[in-house]
């Protein structure tokens, strides 16, 4: 039955695009190489089931997640687990919130049950390398979900434009704020999207800085992306600086919720432009608030269905090759990247509510 579905299969590629990343990555030495000149359309197949129930095989997509502590990795889940089960194949999801070993353990179980492709959403972008080795040993290909592996035989990675996602959040506040003291606070130092958020925001920050309007006056990473811990680089930050701030760059949601927080305390929220990103209902509620500029949304459901496309066409032998390549200090990964959306409340009613994101009574809070 599996050989039928193959012939069925056989001759088609998927030819996959995505939005140029210029030049190379961050700190961690990843980055973007264009392929050809002329790019095709981004395609990543039908919706409709690709794998018949068969009595020989069922396909099986491991899931391996960082964490579910944060909203928005329950939403790249129930999206995955829906799509993979609308095109006949079955999830096994794991999450090891924030635990490295926990995360490898999960896999190395996964993986010993014989699931046909694992998709990962690694804690740590260099101990992912090891889930990447285990998996191939067992002749498993790895799908490199929205954070890449570095160091490792990846065989696909699939995000967003991380690198314009942090050009949208600095445009952002420059525009509020030219000229100024600037706070920068940065995502976790182990987990490369980080480096490529900042990467992308000192692209536009660096000609400012130069002429000497923009001062970067603190500038840390956040240990895990903790909330509590962007808080405490954001008190530091005043402190050191005496609260003569006039704008953050915070690099998602959370860290934003935590500044916001530090900002308040002195009763200087709505004062200071504070950037975000992931669109999480509780950063489009401090918008309308006024207490957050900005967040960069990122459209999960089309890197969930896409992602998911993806790893059962993988699993069922069907080849899938893309334009463009992510070097992630190894090799040239095969990469689909997609374009992020800057959001503020001007924007907030055609984008994410009209998406259906969120519903507008929730970010409203209407009745």
């Amino acid at each position: 039955m599996q050989e039928k579905l193959l012939l069925s299969l056989l001759g088609v590629t998927l030819l996959l695009t995505a939005c140029s990343l210029g030049g190379a990555g961050s700190g961690a030495d990843a980055g973007v190489r264009a392929g050809t000149k002329h790019e095709p359309k981004q395609q990543v197949g039908n919706k409709q089931s690709i794998v018949k129930a068969r009595d020989d095989h069922q396909v099986v997509i491991g899931l391996s997640l960082d964490t579910l502590e944060e909203e928005r990795w329950k939403k790249d889940r129930d999206l995955f687990k829906a799509a993979v089960e609308g095109l006949g194949a079955e999830v096994d999801v794991q999450a090891a919130n924030g635990d490295d070993a926990k995360q490898i353990a999960q896999a190395e179980n996964m993986i010993s049950r014989g699931v046909d492709v694992l998709v990962v959403v690694p804690h740590n972008a260099e101990a992912g390398a090891a889930i990447v080795a285990k998996a191939h040993q067992a002749g498993i290909k790895v799908i490199s979900y929205d954070r890449l592996i570095l160091n490792a035989d990846v065989d696909l990675y699939i995000s967003f434009d991380n690198e314009k996602a942090g050009e949208l959040q600095a445009r952002a506040i420059v525009s509020k704020v030219p000229k100024g003291n600037y706070v920068l606070i940065e995502g976790a130092d182990t987990d490369n999207n980080a480096h490529m958020f900042k990467k992308g925001q000192m692209k536009v920050l660096k000609p400012f800085v130069d002429r000497g309007d923009i001062r970067i006056v603190y500038d840390q990473f956040t240990k895990e992306w903790i909330p509590a811990n962007a808080r405490a680089n954001m008190e530091e930050a005043l402190k050191a600086n005496h609260n003569a701030i006039d704008a953050v760059i915070a690099a998602n949601d959370g860290t934003a919720g935590g500044v916001i927080a530090a900002l308040a305390a002195q009763q200087m929220a709505s004062h200071i432009p504070v950037s975000g990103m992931d669109a999480e209902l509780a950063a489009a509620q401090r918008i309308v608030d006024g207490t957050q500029t900005m967040t960069v949304y990122k459209p999960i459901p089309k890197l969930a269905e896409a992602a998911a496309d993806l790893a059962v066409r993988m699993a069922i032998g069907e080849k899938v090759s893309t334009v463009k390549t992510v070097f992630n200090k190894k090799i040239d990964v095969p990469a689909i990247l997609l374009e992020p959306i800057a959001v503020d409340r001007l924007n907030m009613d055609a984008t994410i509510i009209a998406d259906g994101f969120h519903q507008r009574a929730d970010i409203y809070r209407t009745e």
